[in-house]
């Protein structure tokens, strides 16, 4: 199993995570009607089996976040980046949410964006959100949340940006159409090809490199550093350390580096 994940994800599993493989994966093997996880692996590895690697995946990655999820970053953002960047080029900003996860950090970003004073007047900016789990894409794009999941904002921004679902007798919210559209949503595995892209201003990828191994992480934040445009920034989480031998990045905040030269 942890061969299979590290194959297809990059993701590195330790002995301790063997309950919680066994726990995830036992719904699986329920949902099949299946009793043995070795018949369960051939299946995921075998050729007709790329539906059920889809869900291997989705069963094994862990979708932790929050809106508004360590909240200087969003400052930092919306203080210098942004009215740097609208000063610099006449262009779209373009930023790509790398783990986005159920969507909370995408549309965190997508508010920032329209209430950064730099957005006044025609600030263009360009949000691509994309995530390994197929699942919590759909979801993302929904974009439907519990409304204890935004108790966090603020009353302002809870009724600028979210509504209550219809018929949900107030417990769900949606976020409004008009941010909604503003981010693009899709399936990427950040170990395979990337689709041809202008270059990236800024990418977020938050609480992703800690479930890679080291040689992993290199590889990815050099790919990150061939997509970011000159000056482009990244975004880890706080608890991730940058692995740059080549020396592409420097740090400028917490957990925030610029792309060199």
């Amino acid at each position: 199993m942890r061969e299979t994940l590290y194959a297809t994800a990059g993701i590195s599993l330790n002995d301790d995570r063997r309950e919680l493989v066994y726990a995830r994966l036992s719904r699986r093997l329920r949902a099949l009607r299946m009793t043995a996880f070795s018949d369960y692996m051939a299946l995921v590895n075998s050729p007709r089996g790329a539906e059920e690697r889809v869900h291997f995946i989705n069963a094994l990655t862990t979708n932790l976040t929050a809106f508004f999820r360590e909240p200087h970053q969003f400052d930092f953002l919306a203080g210098r980046l942004l009215p740097e960047i609208r000063h610099a080029a006449d262009r779209p900003v373009r930023i790509w949410s790398a783990g986005c996860s159920t969507g909370e950090e995408p549309y965190s970003i997508a508010m920032v964006v329209q209430e950064v004073p730099a957005a006044s007047p025609g600030l263009a900016v360009d949000i691509l959100a994309t995530d390994l789990d197929s699942s919590v894409v759909a979801s993302a794009r929904q974009g439907r949340y519990a409304r204890e999941r935004i108790a966090g904002l603020s009353v302002q921004r809870s009724r600028k940006w979210f509504r209550p679902v219809p018929g949900s007798g107030g417990g769900t919210v949606e976020v409004r159409p008009g941010l909604r559209k503003t981010v693009t949503f899709n399936q990427l595995n950040l170990m395979h090809d990337w689709p041809a892209q202008d270059p990236f201003d800024v990418i977020f990828c938050r609480n992703v490199v800690i479930y890679f191994d080291r040689p992993t992480r290199q590889r990815l934040f050099e790919r990150f550093a061939d997509s970011l445009g000159d000056g482009g920034h990244l975004f880890l989480g706080r608890s991730e350390a940058m692995h740059d031998p080549a020396g592409r990045f420097e740090a400028v905040d917490r957990a925030v580096y610029r792309k060199s030269g």
